[in-house]
């Protein structure tokens, strides 16, 4: 039987999701290689749209081009996403992450269409279906949604520009949504502002799914600083 989506990130999880845009571009193969032999599962794509971010990164044909065994979490920063989810899907994406704040009218249509789509890896992986919250928005926005998605991801900085901090309201907003979800079978995940100096502290927050960039590829040892970085989100695990 093949394992869906859903389980193999409940069964990586605590983990990392690393974002490919920080990688070298000309050598992106090699160091997609070079995360997966230390341990990296997942792969995340940031698609912004330079509307709803100030910037513009990439589309479905990056998505599609990019070959590895990992998930790919697609984080669709980007407006009006509901007609474009089709494309994204068919690149191959594993994991689709809307945010709550791009599509205010018909935001349980996104997750619905996600919910009978196919993946394009496998028609058996299914397609994790996640919402994402800016650190601006009242946790409460994501209320109306939660029956309808897997993964609940909280930004810890504002979308789009890069040498930000990591929000000291993050941990209290993590514990928000926590008991928002109550016993519904959803995971938490972080995004933004996630260094290996504060890896310690976002794992103790207890987010299942971390997602983290320029700590692994600072163009020096990115084997070292994703295995850093999965010991790090993993430490608190093995403290229980």
């Amino acid at each position: 039987m093949v394992e869906t989506a859903r389980d193999t990130l409940k069964r990586l999880a605590p983990t990392i999701s690393v974002g490919m845009l920080a990688a070298n571009l000309m050598e992106l193969g090699a160091d997609l290689a070079l995360i997966e032999q230390a341990g990296v599962r997942i792969m995340h794509f940031d698609v912004m749209d330079g509307v709803f971010c100030p910037m513009m990164t990439l589309g479905p044909p990056v998505v599609r081009a990019t070959k590895t065994r990992m998930l790919k979490d697609v984080h669709l920063m980007i407006c009006d996403p509901l007609p474009k989810l089709a494309d994204y899907v068919a690149a191959g994406a594993d994991i689709v992450t809307v945010h709550v704040e791009s599509e205010p009218t018909h935001i349980h249509r996104v997750f619905q269409s996600l919910g009978g789509m196919t993946n394009a890896n496998d028609p058996e992986r299914g397609i994790v279906r996640g919402v994402a919250i800016n650190p601006g928005t009242p946790v409460g926005a994501i209320g109306p949604v939660l029956d309808d998605v897997e993964l609940v991801v909280l930004l810890a900085i504002n979308p789009g520009w890069g040498g930000q901090k990591l929000l000291a309201s993050t941990g209290e907003r993590v514990a928000e949504v926590r008991e928002m979800i109550g016993d519904r079978d959803i995971l938490i995940g972080l995004d933004g502002g996630i260094t290996r100096d504060n890896i310690s502290e976002v794992a103790a927050m207890g987010a299942d799914l971390v997602v983290t960039g320029s700590a692994v590829f600072d163009g020096k040892a990115p084997v070292e600083n994703a295995k850093t970085m999965l010991a790090g989100v993993r430490s608190q695990k093995s403290k229980v």
